[in-house]
């Protein structure tokens, strides 16, 4: 499950006498790391534009089709939820958000002087492994799947990951205040897992395969001891084999030594029998930035 980006790995730290320091945290998962939050659903204090972090949101892309993960830099804000999408010069905003605003706005209320930059690519429904159900309507991010024809062969959620990456650090001034950035990895967000809980025999290879695609981001990320992450699905029936993978998910953490879990989506409620409600999501991005900030 291992596929080298290019020689060009980390070119995106490369210093600078006048570099700014960015620490980058990169989201990532399926439709719950998307985000189903109403942004008419904010409160006040959370509907601006968050000052002191960037974001690169990058386009979604189905399996089999060319790497896409094109969009641009910009002042974190809401809607960067379901039906986000970018052409690499406008972004669109979507009338749902995720848990990255309140994550964001709890490190930096931690680190008020620090530059923040988040670096996002989910696609809802996506599994891990290749032989999921899900896989075949919705994506997979196993680096070794190799369906699709042309020029989509072999191209997955872990290429479009890769896109994103790549173009995330292709802008040496995310800021666009004249001087250079660099881009420091600081930590990786998961939340996904669900379209993995649906059969008993994928269900029982999920530690295996979440160790191995972090192993893989993490490399890629650039900081193969980058702190991750993981939110645990919840207990909802319509999960059915959901306790086999949250154990996947508490064993990996146990084992991993530069791991944590958020367990508090069991208490969240949901805008339908898949995600979480508005005030769900915006518990979660608190709670992930609690596990980074322990």
């Amino acid at each position: 499950m291992t596929r080298i980006l290019s020689s060009a790995l980390f070119l995106w730290t490369a210093v600078s006498a006048h570099a700014k320091d960015f620490h980058v945290y990169y989201l990532g998962g399926q439709s719950n790391m998307d985000g189903y939050g109403f942004v008419s659903e904010l409160p006040e204090d959370l509907a601006a534009p968050v000052e002191g972090v960037w974001i690169f949101h990058g386009n979604m892309g189905k399996d089999g089709t060319p790497a896409d993960g094109r969009g641009r830099w910009s002042l974190l804000q809401p809607g960067h939820g379901r039906n986000f999408a970018s052409d690499g010069k406008t972004n669109q905003y979507s009338d749902r958000f995720g848990l990255e605003l309140t994550f964001a706005r709890a490190m930096k209320e931690q680190f008020p002087d620090r530059n923040i930059a988040l670096i996002k690519y989910s696609r809802g429904g996506t599994s891990i492994d290749k032989d999921a159900k899900a896989a075949t309507t919705f994506g997979c991010w196993d680096p070794e799947w190799d369906g699709g024809e042309g020029a989509g062969k072999g191209i997955n959620q872990y290429d479009h990951f890769l896109a994103t990456l790549k173009n995330a650090r292709a802008d040496t001034d995310i800021d666009d205040d004249g001087e250079v950035d660099r881009l420091l990895p600081a930590g990786i967000l998961w939340m996904q897992g669900e379209s993995d809980a649906m059969a008993p025999e994928i269900a029982a290879e999920y530690e295996e395969n979440l160790r191995e695609l972090m192993e893989d981001i993490r490399r890629e990320f650039g900081n193969e001891k980058a702190k991750v992450v993981v939110g645990r699905i919840t207990d909802w029936p319509v999960w059915v084999h959901g306790d086999r993978v949250r154990k996947a998910q508490a064993d990996f953490v146990k084992k991993d030594g530069n791991a944590a879990l958020v367990t508090s989506t069991d208490k969240y409620g949901n805008s339908d029998k898949w995600h979480y409600d508005t005030g769900g999501y915006i518990d979660l991005g608190k709670q992930f930035a609690a596990k980074f900030l322990k």
